[in-house]
């Protein structure tokens, strides 16, 4: 995190001193006329503004790969346990074998106008509705509904 009153940020937002701390911790400025020349007070500015960068590089290095304590319980929580993991992994196994089984359920026992009804039902329209739309009396959906229901049953019943 960049400081602002550090003494590199100090030396650098005054183009016409050099900001440094005293031999008491106390910041001072050395102004353009506490030198020779121009070109001493130049040399020695681009000097210190070079090594207040450098000093500041290097503790930005050793703050970017260190965790404050305050965080350091939230990254603990976030580190995945191998038992985790491999509980992760099998129950991604799972869900795709459930998956292909419900998928070769579908596909193996119900002809297509029970997928296409059921599909219709489960994201919710009404048996009304899907005779409506298929230009068929709603009874003929509710037994196409129950015949594709009790198809998967047993599909299920004979594979799990």
């Amino acid at each position: 995190m960049f400081d602002r009153n550090s003494d590199y940020a100090l030396n650098k937002k005054d183009p016409d001193a050099i900001v440094c701390k005293s031999a008491t911790g106390i910041h001072i400025r050395l102004t353009r006329l506490d030198f020779s020349s121009q070109e001493e007070f130049e040399k020695w500015k681009h000097w210190s503004d070079e090594d207040y960068h450098h000093t500041e590089k290097k503790d930005h290095v050793y703050a970017n790969h260190i965790v404050p304590t305050d965080k350091l319980v939230e990254v603990s929580v976030t580190v995945i346990s191998p038992e985790e993991e491999l509980m992760e992994a099998y129950d991604r196994q799972e869900r795709e074998r459930l998956y292909l089984q419900l998928k070769d359920g579908l596909e193996l026992c119900l002809t297509s106008a029970q997928r296409r009804r059921l599909w219709l039902y489960l994201e919710g329209l009404t048996e009304n509705n899907i005779a409506k739309a298929e230009g068929v009396r709603q009874q003929s959906i509710s037994e196409c509904l129950q015949a594709a229901l009790k198809k998967l049953k047993n599909f299920f019943k004979n594979t799990l």
